[in-house]
């Protein structure tokens, strides 16, 4: 769903898939090795794959109630163990102090502070299934408080007290649907699935389950019977595969329950992405909707300290799922509704109410910088940080300052505090420290580039360590996801610019048309227009670069994933000889294919214009500009990767990709995860890809 959002979720993933481990209770963990920080050495100053993933990756920041402490989780990566664990932290606004308040194999998760600070509740899998636990703030005293049955989190952690604390939010799976079991119980193990609607999987998952909000009492030792607040609706909330504890929210005096939800099924959730903010009465279990009429996404809501207002993310369009994602607050008194960021070009990512409810703070990305800004109700906007940086998180504002994680495209997340009112911010985390203190770091700038349309482009160059002016360089074209994703100061575990530049390579990350942080005409011009104007600015910004005399014009190539790997297949037909080899992750090769093989209709709907059989100009101009219909034109050496739990962009397009160059006798090579989604997230798996990805563009690129 909503792209922007998900790219910050993404980048500071804790891993749970390695963090399956159950405490002492599972005889085979407990010869295995505590996963915990790896005394990792660099060779020659050079960021390698192997160095990559032994980095660890800080998360989940949470200030104190009297803003003392700073709390935070970090993701310990063992690639032998091929998983992860997480633990916690804690540390002085200034940065002295820090503590590691747990070493455990059970992967603490999603902490938060109760008790006025004195304790911290979290979730662990240490008794065999997810749970909550609560420990005192130092790390002593650890208990399990929650043994529900169906466990805590469903597959999206998170839980959220009420503002007493007497009561607890939580997640849990619910049965959806019905079993080929139950219309035949004397088949119990028959294997095959009877469908009968449309999204009967989803992300990287078949639909068999959907999470529901839970409430339960809590007398400060154990939680009470949980109650389903959604009692026989069979929808989703928080709503797949990015929706999370955000999507909850408590009113301040614990009398209403919000929460976002799209409540359709079926061929209807296929084609919509119309979802609303719905406040739930917890003495009479009623439910109203607080945005009924508006048909676009609407998500992420907060009640204002006060409880005067409640605000939240709204998208206009049903459909569009990268609609402007823009900030409304309504008066709860009147039910009066205020679009906030209407005179604000650019999407709302975050948001945080500042301690007096008369203004809130956002997260939002202008010109592929991601900062911190603060706007009133009575819309004056102000930025209050600055640089070349990315802030992907925040927490709350305590005496002039807010808790946040920041990364660039230099440096993977740390936590920071800001000044509110000076913008200045200082690290006080420093997980990183120790390794990037070996690394030879690579410099990124930005470049604005002039477009085939008359308009400047801003393109990222990341120069390889030790860059030499005076030497020629191999250059690879980065095509960036989406489609409207934006190519910030992002830093990633698997298309990391900072990896690429340190083989060798000059980088060229152009913000091609159809990218966020840029107005809305820019973003927009992208649907309906693939193979169009952004694949001429792809061309005008790799031209811009080939003329530099530092890069080599005889060794260019083109890797990227998702639209990107799209954006590989188009190019492979329609680069007129300009690149040497190609990457292609996760990429649609087939629009007709793809058409009918995506689970989110809505997007091809939009994105294309239509199905492939409809007369109208936009879906034909779409479908014609797919790139299995130019593989006549292929003669440039193409490696394929993909993840067969890939539900999104199935792994039929990569495996179609591959045995057309190999029948057309294109060079080719084809690299399947038979346990991945659209992304690679294990470490042996990222490693084998990094090694893959990076022996064929050296193969083809190097002489």
């Amino acid at each position: 769903m909503n792209k922007t959002i998900a790219t910050v979720i993404m980048s500071m993933s804790v891993l749970s898939w390695g963090s399956c481990v159950q405490g002492n209770k599972h005889a085979t963990e407990e010869s295995a090795p505590l996963i915990g920080r790896s005394e990792t050495k660099v060779t020659n100053g050079i960021l390698t794959p192997e160095v990559l993933y032994t980095l660890p990756r800080v998360s989940d920041a949470k200030l104190s109630p009297d803003g003392s402490k700073a709390l935070y989780g970090v993701t310990f990566i063992s690639i032998e163990q091929n998983k992860s664990n997480r633990e916690l932290f804690v540390v002085n606004p200034d940065g002295s102090g820090k503590q590691q308040i747990t070493q455990t194999p059970a992967s603490e998760q999603n902490a938060v502070w109760i008790n006025g600070g004195k304790n911290i509740a979290f979730l662990s899998n240490e008794s065999g299934s997810s749970q909550i636990w609560i420990m005192d703030a130092d790390g002593s005293h650890r208990h399990q408080v929650s043994r529900y049955e169906g466990g805590v989190g469903g597959g999206i952690n998170g839980f959220v007290f009420s503002p007493d604390e007497t009561q607890v939010l939580f997640f849990s799976d619910i049965k959806y649907g019905e079993r080929t079991s139950d219309r035949y119980p004397d088949l119990p193990k028959a294997t095959g699935r009877i469908v009968e609607d449309l999204m009967y999987k989803h992300w990287d998952e078949w639909v068999e389950t959907i999470p529901h909000p839970f409430l339960a009492s809590f007398d400060g030792v154990t939680l009470g019977e949980a109650v389903d607040i959604m009692e026989g609706e069979p929808f989703e909330c928080p709503m797949k595969p990015f929706g999370g504890v955000g999507d909850l929210a408590w009113s301040p005096d614990g009398k209403q329950i919000a929460y976002a939800c799209r409540k359709k099924t079926g061929v209807a959730y296929a084609l919509s992405t119309n979802s609303d903010i719905y406040l739930y009465d917890v003495e009479t279990k009623e439910t109203r909707n607080l945005t009924e009429g508006m048909m676009g996404y609407d998500i992420a809501p907060q009640f204002s300290p006060d409880g005067h207002y409640i605000a939240w993310i709204s998208q206009e369009r049903d459909g569009y799922e990268s609609d402007k994602q823009r900030l409304f607050v309504a008066d709860r008194s009147t039910g009066e509704k205020q679009y906030l960021t209407s005179d604000f070009d650019y999407n709302t990512d975050a948001i945080q109410w500042s301690a007096d409810s008369r203004s809130l703070y956002l997260i939002a990305c202008k010109e592929a910088l991601t900062h911190i800004w603060q706007i009133g109700l009575d819309k004056q906007i102000r930025q209050i940080t600055s640089g070349q940086y990315d802030y992907v998180a925040m927490d709350r504002i305590v005496a002039g300052k807010i808790l946040t994680v920041r990364q660039s495209m230099e440096y993977p997340s740390e936590v920071f505090t800001v000044d509110t009112e000076t913008g200045e911010a200082t690290e006080i985390s420093f997980e990183n420290r120790a390794v990037f203190d070996q690394l030879t770091v690579a410099r990124s700038e930005a470049r604005w580039i002039p477009t085939t349309d008359g308009k400047q482009m801003l393109t990222w160059v990341v120069y390889p360590p030790n860059f030499d002016p005076s030497r020629q360089y191999p250059a690879l074209l980065y095509c960036q996801g989406g489609p409207q994703s934006t190519v910030s100061q992002f830093w990633s575990y698997r298309w990391n610019l900072q990896l690429m530049a340190a083989n060798g390579y000059i980088i060229v990350a152009p913000n091609r048309r159809g990218l966020p942080g840029f107005g809305q005409e820019w973003l927009e011009q992208i649907s309906g227009d693939y193979g169009g104007q952004n694949m001429q600015d792809y061309l005008s910004a790799i031209d811009v670069l080939a003329r530099e005399p530092y890069v080599d014009a005889d060794r260019l190539g083109a890797v990227g994933a998702s639209y990107g790997g799209f954006s590989v297949y188009w190019l492979a037909g329609n680069h007129q000889k300009r690149f040497k080899a190609f990457v292609s992750h996760a990429g649609i090769f087939n629009l007709e294919q793809q058409y009918l093989e995506t689970e989110e209709v809505w997007f091809v709907n939009w994105d294309l214009g239509g199905a492939y059989w409809e007369a109208n100009p936009v879906a034909r101009r779409s479908f014609a500009n797919s790139p299995h219909r130019f593989v006549d034109k292929w003669d440039t050496p193409i490696l394929v990767t993909h993840g067969e739990l890939d539900y999104r962009i199935p792994a039929s397009q990569g495996m179609s990709a591959f045995n057309a160059a190999k029948l057309r006798g294109i060079p080719a090579e084809m690299l399947i995860f038979s346990n991945e989604n659209h992304w690679i997230a294990r470490p042996q798996n990222g490693i084998l890809f990094q090694r893959v990805f990076f022996g064929w563009l050296d193969k083809w690129l190097k002489p």
